[in-house]
């Protein structure tokens, strides 16, 4: 069996008990009562969205708040949001002392110490709390003791612990998230026993749901923590869709290449991605997570996070930190001085290099050593000069691999101080305990070298320890690449691959025998960042993004719109005096076709919108613009003859069909990219039968809609692992994934960010002298595109159109004042014509009775209202031309 207690368990200082947190050894005790002091909540959401940024980028007023600094800081509010922590275990060990008596013992691990940090929420733990407790009244009377210290206990029985926490968490998703594969037995009962542990699995994380849901109040954030409660988010937003709910692994999250192999892969994924907010250590993890959701469950990855049907779930890196100053006070008090004095003494002469971790497959403890025999052996002058001290807290040593690898350790101990040490010394001293608190910040203080050697590690916070009790001997840490921390103290450390023995072993060298400048240096890089990057501002961080996240989403959250309301919107045309129509093309005015024999067929218009068509551009009060993401030759064959505005490319080209084409582009639009995206498009499409690919001047489209659709789909997700990894993986490009497509545009193109430019110029042109106070803007648009219809939401304030007296610019949007000039191309660049509009004017008049957003044939959409498809186009359109309207 793999697995640890728990990913995060302090390895090192003695512990009541296994905890959520990080290595390295943190607070014994805590009084609960400092873990929730809040602040504000604020009736207005955009009012909290804007504090809770001021006050994570530090920013808020003295006035505001009465010692957010300090510890015992208190918030002038009678109301403080409410978190709920969730996660697997308590950080409390629980004794029973009779019936109805239990005996309590407070430990902080990383979490606990992070949130302790977080003064503007009132916090409550939920979690198992490590006991078996069967009678009503042991349950009762544990669940009182808790409730005091602000804890909620989680009962769960005998067998489904053993299923679901030893059985799947342990010894399925750990090994797998740590990059240790699935295990393979000859016997179909374990087929079965894999299925009952994923059963229990699920029903652990309904009964944390249940437990949740019973303590949630309206406006409460939910927090859930590591790979035990991948279900917990489904269960919740279930039950609460508006519940604020995020997400965060412990552990690394593996390629989607490991994952993939995981049975359950598809479900735990689905589950997970209800969350609101999922966090992870490093952009690496992160990355992991939005691939494998990419490529297994086929769905759009973006700069944000994951998309399905419209729903956003963001991802994001959120590394955790320590309490740095507890460490650094430390240094200072009697204890640890002695203890200074002590090591000092018991080690002089000598070199100090330490290893500090719990006694797992996945810290590389025999890599360790085997570096430090080998340094040994090619460097016989340093044999009486340093000392290795190696602690290695056992865990699990009842489970065989576990007493293997111990037997391993102590077998290489015993063969490097055989062979190296003498009658009075031994060049590795081994510990298979933990330290106290004290006793490791003097050892920590004493060392001259840090040896990481971790063969997966989500963070190794004992590295982050280090660093803090190092001002003033400013030692060395020798770090592998493999552990999280790599990415946040890289710039300071020596990083190496602890499976190369050879380069681990020159690494002891260089670091024994670096200069004190450059050590200086390094030693400046990672202090800087880890007394800056606190566990306390990563908790606050992580849930001020939370309550980011849910107040965004509910700004663009994709719903399932109701039907166009045909009469009101026909009556409010009927009665308007300047309307504005924004067709999309493709499947909203487009005729059925059947799929083509051996090429594509090309869309036209549908045979019953030509008169109606020709009816709407008549009217004087009505303009007319085709927004489509197709190339101007299509537009001009469909529309040539009728008189309105084509908007092609997503808008890049603007012509009226009375003149000729131009270019809104921005200036300096790179397209570098387009010849490297062209050749895998080439080759997904040879190998798709009849897929096939549009070269646009501003974005390539795979189009596999004559497909096999079922096939399409699997090559268009293995498409956007060769896209992401290969040709786009630094370029500034959008990858849009349609039902039946994917397409790459450069970054920033999209139908909302381009009609600010169109309207202006057709505002211009026409010299509109009355407001436009009829907006009818219908399509099939992908959901990148899907920002038109929020430009003209009457609600948005932000999204108001004003004209200026001067020619020099077109119309700007207030929210997104756009500040590229148009490109000159072969193509004639926007000239922007005199206004007659009075100064000051507003081009949009509109407000919830006279705005009209509808999508055609998608479930969930941006926009206000849907049609099913053409034929309803068709059938709403002509009822709009009607000479009565």
């Amino acid at each position: 069996m793999y697995g640890s207690e728990e990913e995060e368990d302090d390895p090192v200082a003695s512990q009541a008990g296994p905890l959520l947190g990080e290595e390295g050894y943190h607070d014994h005790s805590v009084s609960s009562s400092k873990l929730g002091s809040g602040s504000p909540v604020f009736s207005s959401r955009v009012g909290r969205l804007l504090r809770e940024r001021q006050l994570r980028r530090g920013e808020s007023g003295a006035g505001d708040i009465d010692g957010i600094g300090g510890s015992e800081g208190i918030i002038k509010d009678e109301q403080r949001q409410r978190l709920l922590v969730v996660a697997n275990r308590l950080p409390v060990s629980a004794i029973r002392r009779g019936e109805n008596a239990w005996a309590l013992e407070l430990s902080a691990g990383g979490l606990v110490s992070a949130l302790l940090g977080v003064k503007q929420f009132e916090t409550t733990w939920i979690g198992w709390a490590g006991v078996n407790v069967q009678d009503d009244v042991g349950k009762e009377s544990l669940s009182r003791a808790l409730g005091e210290e602000g804890f909620v206990p989680v009962f769960l029985d005998e067998q489904t612990v053993d299923l679901y926490y030893n059985g799947y968490c342990n010894n399925v998703l750990w090994p797998l998230f740590h990059y240790i594969g699935l295990t393979q037995d000859d016997r179909l009962a374990a087929t079965r026993g894999l299925e009952a542990q994923f059963n229990a699995y699920k029903r652990a994380n309904s009964i944390f749901a249940q437990v949740v849901l019973s303590h949630y109040q309206k406006g409460d954030v939910v927090w859930c923590h590591d790979y035990h409660l991948m279900f917990l988010p489904r269960f919740l937003k279930e039950a609460k869709s508006e519940m604020k709910v995020g997400w965060f692994l412990h552990t690394p999250f593996p390629s989607s290449e490991i994952y993939r192999t995981l049975p359950q892969r598809s479900e735990l994924l689905q589950a997970v991605l209800k969350a609101d907010l999922i966090g992870f250590h490093t952009y690496d993890y992160a990355r992991h997570f939005v691939s494998a959701c990419t490529r297994i469950l086929g769905l759009e990855g973006t700069p944000d996070g994951v998309e399905d049907q419209g729903k956003l779930t963001r991802v994001a890196a959120f590394p955790i930190g320590i309490d740095a100053e507890r460490f650094v006070r430390a240094l200072h008090t009697s204890t640890v001085r002695n203890h200074i004095q002590e090591l000092s003494r018991r080690f002089s002469g000598r070199k100090v290099m330490l290893g500090v971790d719990r006694l797992d497959m996945i810290k590389g403890i025999p890599q360790k050593l085997l570096a430090f025999e080998k340094f040994l052996e090619d460097n016989p002058i340093w044999h009486d000069k340093v000392v290795m001290v190696q602690i290695a807290v056992p865990t699990r040593t009842d489970v065989h691999e576990y007493q293997k690898l111990s037997s391993q350790v102590h077998e290489i101990v015993g063969r490097i101080n055989g062979r190296f040490g003498t009658l009075t010394t031994v060049p590795i001293h081994h510990l298979d305990r933990s330290l106290e608190f004290y006793e490791l910040c003097a050892l920590y203080a004493i060392t001259d070298v840090l040896l990481v050697t971790s063969l997966r590690d989500g963070m190794n916070l004992v590295s982050y320890e280090y660093v803090a009790c190092q001002d003033q001997k400013k030692g060395v840490l020798v770090l592998s690449e493999f552990a999280g921390a790599a990415q946040s103290l890289g710039a300071g450390a020596i990083l190496i691959n602890p499976w190369n023995i050879v380069e681990a072993a020159c690494a002891i060298a260089d670091a024994l025998n670096m200069s004190e400048t450059e050590r200086q240096e390094r030693h400046r890089h990672n202090f800087i960042h880890v007394t800056s990057h606190t566990a306390q501002l990563w908790a606050d961080t992580f849930v001020s993004e939370l309550n980011d996240t849910v107040v965004e989403a509910e700004l663009r959250i994709l719903r399932v719109p109701p039907p166009l309301p045909v009469e009101k919107a026909i009556s409010s045309y009927a009665t308007s005096k300047n309307c504005l129509l924004i067709l999309g093309f493709n499947a909203a005015l487009t005729a059925q076709a059947d799929a083509p024999r051996l090429d594509r067929v090309r869309e036209t218009l549908h045979p019953a919108l030509h008169e109606t068509l020709r009816h709407l551009c008549a009217d004087p009060k009505a303009t007319v613009v085709i927004l489509s993401g197709s190339e101007r030759s299509l537009l001009d064959e469909a529309f040539g003859d009728f008189k309105l505005w084509l908007a092609a490319e997503n808008g890049m080209f603007l012509r009226h069909t009375s003149g000729d084409w131009m270019t809104t582009m921005p200036e300096h639009l790179n397209l570098d990219w387009v010849e490297s995206v062209q050749l895998v498009f080439d080759y997904f499409s040879e190998r798709t039968p009849r897929s096939y690919v549009e070269a646009r001047q501003t974005s390539l489209v795979w189009n596999f809609k004559y497909a096999d659709l079922e096939f399409g789909r699997v090559q268009a997700w293995d498409m956007l692992q060769h896209l992401w990894t290969g040709p786009i993986s630094n370029a500034a490009v959008d990858v849009v994934q349609g039902s039946k497509s994917v397409e790459v545009r450069p970054v920033g193109v999209s139908k909302g960010a381009a009609i600010d430019r169109i309207l202006g110029e057709v505002v211009h042109s026409k010299n509109m002298s009355v407001p436009i106070d009829y907006v009818m803007c219908i399509g099939h648009f992908l959901s990148k595109d899907e920002d038109i219809y929020t430009f003209f939401e009457p609600d948005l304030p932000y999204q108001r159109v004003n004209i200026e007296p001067k020619a020099a610019s077109p119309p700007r949007s207030k929210a997104a004042p756009s500040t590229t000039k148009t490109a000159r191309s072969r193509d004639h660049p926007i000239a922007p014509q005199e206004s007659s509009m009075i100064q000051g004017a507003s081009v949009l008049d509109l407000n919830g009775e006279n705005y009209f957003s509808c999508t055609v044939g998608r479930q969930r959409s941006l926009a206000r209202y849907s049609l099913t498809g053409s034929e309803e186009v068709v059938a709403f359109l002509s009822s709009l031309a009607k000479p009565s309207n």
